[in-house]
């Protein structure tokens, strides 16, 4: 079975993770955004959110992936960034580039695509949004890709080298991330 329980003592809730094998990459959301608000406290993970020193070039309000790090920068002034925790690719699996945040969805809904049904058998179709569902709270899509920046109930997999080229956030980290970034926002993914 793809889809294990565990429970959270800190909310006492029962939320759907994704197995060991199951990796995200290449997900597809939902053209119109679910509204889960009524749910959005039950997320029920901790932020890894810091802030740090940033010397690099980039203007404010750019995303800056390192994915040897398995962190995410968002640019702030005045020489500081907030850096959160991720789950990166795979092995095989990463990229670098430049996108933009072409949209930004709550609570998406998941559709895996057909390279990822042909890598692993027994996804469902579809999947509505919601806590049992694997992109997590929020979602921000990069550009006209497959990619997105989203959240996790699987705290696990953070930090971890795991999806198909997602990048995977707590689900407070990407809730928090999501109210701080617009539409049109750079993404830059190092190694």
């Amino acid at each position: 079975m793809w889809v294990q329980k565990f429970a959270f003592s800190r909310l006492s809730l029962v939320a759907a993770v994704i197995g060991a094998g199951l990796s995200l990459a290449g997900c597809v959301t939902d053209t119109a955004a679910v509204n889960r608000s009524s749910i959005d406290n039950q997320v029920g993970f901790s932020s890894s959110r810091r802030v740090v020193a940033w010397n690099g070039k980039e203007r404010a309000g750019t995303i800056v992936i390192s994915t040897n790090r398995r962190t995410l920068a968002l640019v702030q002034k005045n020489g500081e960034a907030l850096e959160y925790d991720v789950g990166v690719g795979r092995p095989g699996f990463t990229w670098t580039g430049m996108k933009t945040v072409s949209e930004k969805r709550i609570w998406p809904g998941w559709t895996p695509p057909a390279q990822m049904h042909k890598r692993q058998r027994g996804l469902p179709g579809h999947m509505a949004g919601g806590i049992q569902n694997p992109l997590g709270a929020r979602a921000l899509i990069l550009g006209s890709s497959l990619y997105r920046i989203h959240g996790s109930n699987d705290p696990q997999t953070i930090g971890q080298a795991v999806s198909s080229g997602c990048f995977r956030m707590n689900n407070a980290d990407v809730m928090d991330l999501f109210e701080r970034v617009r539409v049109g926002t750079p993404v830059i993914v190092r190694s």
